[in-house]
């Protein structure tokens, strides 16, 4: 394994889970929507970051059509984990639910370097390029 690539992989981590927890806070507290849409909302759009982000800093790939389209739906998983995680958390533990989509995404993060690497590293170039 690349220490390169995983130090690359933490750093985007780093930067897209304050994007998202910005995301999150900015929708739950300044707009007032209900806080599972606004992690839903957050999570979407921390996503496509994640992508661009990965492919271009991590990976060092070039981002197709066809990785953009198949990176979110494996990305599934994450975020199953994630939003039971935040359920549970916020409504059935009584955890703050400013924080409680943080602390769920923490558990979900091995998924992520496993399954982003498979998909964007693993497919050939072959054009369809974003």
């Amino acid at each position: 394994m690349d220490k390169r690539q995983v130090m690359r992989f933490i750093i985007v981590g780093v930067v897209n889970t304050v994007h998202f927890n910005l995301l999150y806070l900015i929708m739950f507290r300044f707009f007032s929507w209900g806080y599972y849409i606004s992690f839903v909302l957050a999570f979407v759009i921390s996503m496509v970051g994640s992508f661009f982000m990965n492919s271009f800093y991590t990976y060092r790939v070039k981002p197709t059509w066809k990785k953009f389209i198949q990176f979110p739906m494996t990305n599934a998983v994450n975020f199953v984990v994630t939003a039971v995680g935040v359920y549970i958390l916020g409504d059935l533990l009584g955890l703050n639910k400013t924080i409680s989509p943080f602390v769920a995404s923490l558990v979900a993060i091995p998924f992520t370097f496993i399954i982003s690497k498979k998909i964007l590293v693993t497919e050939p170039d072959r054009g369809g390029r974003l």
